[in-house]
């Protein structure tokens, strides 16, 4: 059962790094030194105050940063890979009482694995925004993927099995939504070529 729990919690824990890089890694650190979360053996550098200070720092110049037109476009370019390896660490600190190889398995296939699902959507959310509002409208995109970071984090230490149920429920949602983003463009070019090759046959 403790396993199961511990691994609810990183699927939760994983899914708030598909939001923002720092903040689940900073709540997590709050967390293991106020007795809420134990870390597995090799991560308890993170609930060290050098940590806490450390991922405070980040979480606040990483969430000022998307609030800057543009700038949050610019980040997104190397969001994905960087929240699959938050995705993988989180997951990894969350889980024990499990063989490395198993821990590590688990850790980059469903921690990397949800991560990098849910940085892909908001990065796909934002590009949407900033065609439609010319940037300005990712204020609103940035504060929900800051409070879903948040809340995510909080609610995996908390509520572990609910929240993994619902992450689960969201990645249904968002692999159809970015299935289903790639199919459009896939058919728009294929619709573009149509037209212009189209004058040269007639």
């Amino acid at each position: 059962m403790d396993t199961l729990l511990s691994i609810c919690i990183g699927v939760g824990l994983s899914a708030a790094c598909g939001f923002r890089i720092f903040t689940p890694l900073l709540i997590m650190s709050i967390a293991s030194l106020s007795g809420h979360l134990t870390l597995a053996p090799g991560f308890e550098w993170i609930g060290t105050y050098e940590a806490l200070g450390a991922f405070a720092v980040a979480s606040f110049l990483e969430i000022a940063a998307y609030y800057i037109p543009w700038v949050d476009n610019m980040l997104d370019s190397v969001a994905v890979p960087a929240a699959t390896v938050a995705g993988t660490v989180v997951m990894a600190s969350s889980v024990s009482e499990m063989s490395p190889l198993l821990q590590w398995a688990l850790a980059v296939i469903v921690g990397g694995g949800v991560a990098g699902t849910i940085q892909g959507f908001t990065t796909i959310t934002r590009v949407a925004s900033t065609a439609t509002t010319g940037g300005w409208g990712n204020f609103v995109v940035s504060t929900a993927e800051v409070g879903g970071s948040i809340l995510l984090s909080i609610l995996a230490i908390f509520l572990p099995v609910i929240t993994a149920l619902a992450v689960l429920g969201v990645l249904y949602f968002v692999s159809k939504k970015i299935v289903g983003w790639f199919v459009g463009r896939k058919s728009l070019k294929s619709h573009q070529r149509g037209e212009t090759t189209s004058p040269s046959l007639n």
